[in-house]
């Protein structure tokens, strides 16, 4: 009888519905191919700093992680290949990791998440770790795979804040902005900006010129100071803007001049300025909103527990079948679709973003054949 496997499991990068499913999905799968699983907290890290970061899984300990959003393991944003040291200076630590995994017994690792912590496992893979990736981002950008979890749940809870936006920009005759995450691909925003109907969506793939965004509300609103129930027209508009889009005469927005241990900036505030050119530049008031990580926050929608659920438990099969340095990947529309591995290198560096062509309208700034 061959000797069972030991595998860690970690979740990087942030947070997002359907890992706890995908953990699960992996222990359970895991136990009947004979897998022991061993949590690593908060990412990457565990493995710079192993002890006592680990925690024995098994079907009893998970069997309610489903229900759960966010990660149980919980997360960071650690690359150790970029460290700081005491002198401030960057550092690779990455051999550390290799140390830390023979020392914790590990024969492979799965690593949950995005672009960085999957990048992250792509290089280690070249360093000699057995590692099976599961994709992870409310972005939906990674390459390799046609779904990401997170994507669902954070789509419907910002779906959920336009239609409560509606009664406020409704009451006052206001354009209400809503600024969504997306650094570099505007899923996020155009397909909920479709589902709740708003007005305008604005993405990074594309910018935007702000006269155009007044014309189109004027034609929407008209003069403002419209009766309340008597307009032959709206006397509001919802505006969705990516964190990461821009205008055709601007750089991107940045909170502050801070970056991550992968070299991000940290985004936010387009909205803010949107609306500032708005009340400045028209008749209109205008308010504006970043949800931020509350988007990504609460149970995970069905799409991502059952999504989880297969992503974890395909991942087990890879493990107990040698198939190392590769991603679970989902072709189709999720949850009637394929799954396969890709190698994991595709998602180094790669970034999927909207087909503008197929489905935005540059001039309308909206999904094409939908008006609204």
């Amino acid at each position: 009888m061959s000797k069972s496997k030991r595998v860690g499991v970690l979740t990087g990068g942030g947070d997002a519905p359907g890992l706890n499913p995908a953990i699960k999905g992996l222990v359970y799968r895991g136990s009947e191919l004979g897998l022991e699983v061993i949590g690593l907290f908060d990412g990457w890290r565990s493995l710079l700093n192993p002890r006592p970061g680990v925690l024995e899984l098994d079907r009893a300990a998970v069997r309610r992680w489903d229900r759960d959003g966010g990660t149980n393991l919980g997360s960071s944003r650690t690359n150790p290949f970029r460290q700081i040291n005491e002198k401030g200076e960057h550092q690779d630590r990455s051999d550390e990791v290799l140390t830390n995994i023979e020392q914790l017994g590990l024969d492979a690792v799965v690593a949950c998440g995005g672009e960085d912590t999957l990048g992250v496992a792509a290089k280690l893979s070249e360093k000699g770790v057995k590692v099976v990736g599961v994709p992870k981002t409310i972005d939906k950008d990674l390459a390799g795979t046609d779904y990401t979890l997170g994507f669902d749940t954070a789509m419907r809870n910002i779906t959920e804040i336009i239609e409560h936006s509606r009664t406020p920009a409704g009451s006052h005759g206001w354009v209400q902005i809503i600024e969504v995450m997306g650094r570099h691909a505007g899923h996020l925003a155009l397909w909920s900006g479709v589902a709740g109907q708003a007005h305008i969506v604005l993405i990074p793939e594309h910018p935007f010129r702000y006269q155009r965004v007044f014309q189109i509300l004027h034609d929407r609103i008209g003069p403002p100071g419209l009766i309340p129930g008597r307009a032959e027209r709206p006397r509001y508009a919802v505006i969705v803007v990516a964190e990461g889009a821009r205008a055709e005469d601007g750089e991107t927005i940045t909170i502050d001049d801070r970056h991550d241990a992968f070299g991000h900036a940290r985004l936010g505030g387009v909205g803010d300025v949107l609306a500032q050119r708005i009340a400045s530049e028209t008749p209109y008031e205008s308010r504006a909103v970043m949800l931020g990580h509350p988007q990504r926050g609460g149970p995970p929608s069905a799409i991502d527990r059952i999504m989880g659920l297969l992503f974890g438990a395909r991942a087990a099969e890879a493990v107990t079948a040698n198939e190392f340095g590769k991603m679970v990947s989902a072709r189709g529309v999720a949850p009637a679709c394929e799954l396969s591995l890709v190698d994991i290198s595709q998602v180094s560096g790669k970034i999927q973003t909207v087909d503008v062509e197929r489905y935005y309208d540059t001039n309308r700034y909206h999904l094409k054949n939908i008006g609204m």
